[in-house]
């Protein structure tokens, strides 16, 4: 049995001393059979087999969490031992300067960023004795938002630029744009660049870079619903007009109502929803603030106010469906913009009117030519005690409203009676009937 010295050299008698420093366990055997051979050449028999390695003593100090002397043996890694001492402090303790020290001199420096994105370590021997000192943490430069690695990153020397962080930090291909935040002479500092702008700045300690998607899409997605052929999803130009995603549209003309297409548009949604909630609140005010000259008009007052009440309740729970109106009364599209989110809609042909409102039964009526607004009446059952023919709202497919009485209605239209409140029996009926009204009309918007 033989044994390894420090500088790596195996002793056999008759034979001499070997280098195995840097042989595998597993080619000890062919390593020492090739240099017993070069003396032995008949009928040699060599069996070598690694039994133990070296043990040796590395003191690990500086900003570790637990330094101290630590065993291991001569092939193991700087890692290794770092790990024993519980690794690097990260609030404290620095990850690019880690030195070597022998024999009282520094026989390496170890910058760990070096392992970390390239994998690769000084080709050094730890020996009995050695030192592994972790110096006091250099400045660091944070990096979040839009970025693959958000962590903050120790600054190589006394200064990082801004090319530096994005290698280190891999922004998103989102990420146009950045935002640095820090401290330049006592004073708070901020600046705003683009990706190019900032790799040429130059980071100092405890600087905060954002990166941002700040740039608006060059293309918008609408979805296509109804009778359709084609995808129902469709990607244009920022800048596309509706006629023109039309006619990438493919429909069936005996089943599509092309001339009552309109949108879906959910900006246009929230901007009903608010004057919606804003005619509630004045309807509401005028509601609790009215003054009564008399008790017996209180009282009556008081029982208004208890019906009214329930309906501004159900109609806070109103979701618009932001609908614009797009087409003219005969059929042409109007020239406006597509948004990002749009919902193109194409009705299908319908043979029927829907009849609805203050009506005795609501239903849907088989469309006939020349046919009065009073007939479809009847064949819902004709009026509520609210119904009045003076109410009579025409809703076209396409979302057009229509309060002519005398007006033709088409295959496809709604008929909506809408309630007649008498002034004289509720004090703030007027008001109350345009809050309806417009909560009937709201989800439609003209062009």
């Amino acid at each position: 049995m033989g044994v390894v010295d420090p500088a790596g050299m195996l002793f056999l008698p008759n034979i001499g001393p070997l280098r195995v420093a840097g042989t595998r366990a597993g080619d000890i055997q062919r390593v020492v059979e090739s240099e017993v051979r070069k003396v032995y050449t008949n009928q040699v028999q060599v069996y070598a087999v690694l039994l133990s390695t070296q043990r040796i003593g590395v003191f690990v100090t500086g900003f570790v969490r637990t330094p101290g002397r630590f065993g291991g043996s001569a092939a193991d890694s700087v890692i290794d031992f770092l790990v024993r001492a519980g690794g690097v402090d990260p609030g404290r303790g620095s990850y690019r300067e880690i030195t070597v020290q022998r024999g009282g001199r520094t026989v390496a420096n170890i910058d760990l960023y070096r392992f970390l994105l390239e994998g690769r370590l000084p080709p050094l021997r730890l020996q009995e004795g050695d030192t592994l000192v972790v110096a006091r943490q250099r400045a660091v430069v944070g990096a979040d938002g839009a970025v693959r690695n958000n962590y903050l990153f120790e600054v190589p020397g006394r200064v990082m630029t801004g090319r530096e962080l994005i290698d280190y930090a891999r922004p998103l291909p989102s990420a146009t744009n950045a935002i640095v935040k820090g401290t330049r002479g006592g004073q708070p500092y901020s600046r705003y660049a683009s990706l190019a702008e900032l790799g040429g700045l130059t980071l100092g300690d405890q600087d905060t870079v954002t990166f941002i998607t700040d740039s608006p899409a060059r293309t918008v997605r609408v979805s296509v619903e109804g009778s359709r052929i084609g995808p129902s999803v469709l990607v244009a130009d920022r800048d596309a007009q509706l006629c023109q995603v039309l006619d990438h549209v493919a429909v069936d003309p005996a089943l599509a109502d092309t001339a009552s297409v309109f949108l879906l548009r959910p900006s246009v949604a929230q901007q009903q929803r608010r004057a919606i909630d804003e005619a509630l609140d004045r309807l509401e005010r005028q509601l609790f603030m009215a003054v009564s000259p008399t008790t017996g008009v209180a009282a009556i007052r008081a029982s208004e106010a208890q019906l009214v009440s329930s309906y501004i309740q159900r109609a806070r729970r109103t979701q618009p469906e932001g609908r614009v109106v797009v087409a003219d009364r005969n059929g042409r599209c109007a020239p406006v913009r597509i948004e990002d989110g749009d919902v193109i809609v194409i009705p299908e042909r319908s043979s029927t009117v829907l009849v609805a409102g203050e009506v005795v039964a609501p239903r849907a009526v088989v469309w006939r030519p020349e046919t009065r607004l009073e007939e479809y009446v009847r064949a819902a059952g004709g009026y509520t005690p609210r119904g009045r023919s003076s109410s009579l709202m025409i809703r076209r497919a396409s979302g057009e409203l229509v309060l002519d009485p005398g007006e033709t209605l088409r295959p496809g239209d709604e008929l909506i009676v809408l309630p007649y409140l008498d002034p004289k029996a509720f004090q703030i009926g007027s008001d109350l009937l345009a809050v309806i009204y417009q909560i009937a009309v709201a989800t439609r918007i003209f062009l």
